[in-house]
């Protein structure tokens, strides 16, 4: 477990991270989200001491990082895949690391097969691929078999297979009732991944919540009508007090009703239906939506505009 109390980082007059309080628990993956700037990797180089904190503690199973004696036997974590040693071999990268906290020699073996780098085992690091730079980076974090896991951005440079193993190996630790938690910009990755959400924007936390809970908060939910009977529809709704808002190519889009709703209406009053469907928006969208007002660096479109990612998402 993770626990964070107060956690607050200044930079000179910029506050990078600002009175943080969240755990992560146990026997789930949590996803760690925010804009860029928005405080993330800050807040996880405090976890690991490699930052001081200006005021506020952060706890590993109850005691500051620097308290553990071998440090990778309570958490392993990966920040940054080219902090390797480049000129050393694969095996012997990790062997060091598996020296300095008395981890069994095996377990460097180990690990490499878990990962699928076996077969590079001894070969060079500087001469590996991003892809497999990360795979790497994650061997190393799981080499002391720790309880407790820290990625950020894991999934850089893996390929569809990397990232579908990754995936699955984030699950399966959390089934064993780890501590897993995982920063990441590929939204569509996190939505199949992630079990709970930390939300931050400027330094603040937003959001501690389930990723159904996240998403059904922070976006619109519409049933989705398609029929050749368009009139007859709009005069079944009206009766029914819904107004549904006309899209393009004949769509009708619905608040405030279920399918199954609709699907009774239609065939009370022989509506023929083309398409019948419930829609929800994307983590994506519901990301957008709730740190649209938190977003410190903002692209501008070719009229020197700034991108309103707030009114872009429906029902926003």
């Amino acid at each position: 477990m993770i626990e964070l109390e107060g956690l607050t980082k200044r930079f000179g007059t910029k506050t990078a991270v600002d009175r943080l309080t969240f755990t992560v628990r146990p026997g789930v993956v949590t996803g760690f989200l925010g804009p860029n700037g928005a405080g993330k990797s800050t807040t996880m180089r405090m976890m690991l001491d490699l930052d001081a904190p200006t005021s506020g503690t952060v706890r590993i199973d109850g005691r500051h990082y620097r308290d553990l004696d071998e440090p990778l036997k309570y958490i392993g974590a990966l920040l940054d895949a080219k902090a390797m040693h480049g000129g050393r071999t694969a095996y012997n990268n990790l062997l060091c690391l598996a020296q300095s906290n008395r981890v069994p020699e095996r377990r460097v073996a180990e690990v490499l097969d878990l990962v699928g780098l076996t077969a590079v085992a001894r070969k060079k690091s500087k001469n590996f691929s991003m892809g497999m730079g990360q795979r790497l980076g994650i061997a190393a974090a799981l080499l002391g078999d720790p309880r407790i896991l820290l990625f950020d951005e894991p999934v850089n440079g893996l390929d569809p297979e990397g990232i579908h193993w990754i995936r699955n190996l984030f699950k399966a630790l959390a089934a064993e009732g780890r501590t897993i938690f995982v920063s990441s910009h590929l939204m569509s990755e996190m939505a199949l991944t992630a079990d709970h959400l930390i939300v931050i924007g400027q330094g603040r936390l937003l959001a501690d919540t389930s990723m159904a809970d996240f998403i059904q908060q922070n976006s619109r939910s519409y049933v989705r009508l398609r029929s050749p009977q368009r009139e007859q529809v709009l005069d079944v709704l009206a009766a029914e007090g819904l107004t549904p808002v006309e899209a393009q190519e004949g769509v009708l889009e619905i608040d405030g009703a279920s399918t199954e709703r609709i699907g009774e209406l239609a065939a009370r009053h022989g509506i023929t239906l083309h398409e019948l469907s419930a829609q929800r928006a994307s983590l994506e969208e519901a990301f957008m939506r709730m740190t649209a007002a938190a977003v410190e660096y903002h692209a501008h479109d070719s009229t020197g505009r700034a991108p309103q990612w707030g009114a872009d998402v429906k029902g926003a």
